[in-house]
């Protein structure tokens, strides 16, 4: 299993899935995952993660860090 520090991430500008792990949200957002986790489990972040069904694992809505990061509120 690769770290952070050694997995490749897609450049946000190519990514085409809608959702993305929360690996590569905090590389995104230039934030620690467990900090992603804590946003989650506090429900006190910027963003909101959804639970795939059957699956216990967070995964980040792709546009909704795009807005995020390019500063628009909608």
């Amino acid at each position: 299993m690769q770290t952070q520090s050694e997995q490749r991430f897609t450049p946000l500008e190519d990514e085409t899935r809608p959702t993305v792990d929360t690996a590569a949200a905090a590389h995104y957002l230039h934030l620690a995952p467990q900090t992603m986790r804590i946003y989650a489990c506090r429900e006190s972040g910027p963003l909101r993660p959804r639970r795939l069904p059957g699956s216990s694992k967070l995964h980040w809505v792709t546009a909704d860090i795009r807005r995020l990061l390019s500063g628009s509120q909608k």
